[in-house]
């Protein structure tokens, strides 16, 4: 990922908190017949390893984990994104010197997939990533509302993911490289949208 200094976000701790907010990643894995890639919400463990571990799982019928890599994975997390017009630049009416562009959030994590099949850990993963997901619900369902026989069934459909980071690298695009009054015409373009993106992006330009 192309990451200009203006953009850079270099704090773990961040990366790891846009880690968590991101609702999706794609898994990508090099192999043998080319780049497999796969949409999958993923948690971290930030206290473990150097960068932090990422669990999540995939359907038993997804090739991607019976291919060989031939290297690291890739985990790609997307964060709020907007289009950025031209038009809420203040500096548009002094020279029209400006173009579109867009801001978003974006966090790259790299290290070695390992997968297994181990049934306990499996339903670790899975119930940890049905709490994150449903805590926030005033009913929030749980693992444990299924029967335990039809869990087990299954989980014999999965197959688990770890990660460790081995690296990370993270790009947060928010108009740090306009002046303020660009970047308050940009909040308040944005803030004015119906898109839930648009305002979710809307509160990271910098005043």
């Amino acid at each position: 990922m192309y990451v200009p200094p203006a953009f850079r976000e270099d704090d773990l701790a961040a990366l790891q908190g846009m880690i968590r907010a991101a609702r999706l990643a794609n898994l990508v894995t090099t192999t043998t017949e080319g780049l497999v890639a796969t949409p999958l919400p993923l948690l971290i463990v930030p206290e473990e390893g150097p960068c932090g571990t990422l669990y999540g799982h995939l359907a038993r019928a997804n090739p991607q984990w019976k291919l060989p890599p031939t290297g690291d994975a890739m985990a790609l997390f997307m964060g709020p994104e907007a289009y950025v017009s031209p038009s809420w630049y203040p500096s548009k009416q002094e020279h029209g010197k400006v173009v579109p562009t867009w801001n978003y959030v974006a966090v790259h994590a790299y290290g070695p997939a390992e997968f297994f099949d181990d049934a306990s850990r499996l339903l670790e993963v899975v119930t940890r990533l049905t709490d994150r997901h449903e805590w926030p619900r005033a009913e929030p369902w749980a693992v444990t509302d299924a029967p335990a026989d039809f869990v087990r069934a299954q989980l014999q459909g999965i197959v688990g993911l770890r990660l460790p980071i081995m690296r990370i690298e993270g790009k947060r695009k928010m108009s740090q490289n306009r002046n303020a009054a660009d970047r308050a015409g940009v909040a308040a373009g944005l803030a004015a949208s119906e898109h839930a993106a648009d305002l979710a992006a809307a509160v990271l330009i910098p005043g």
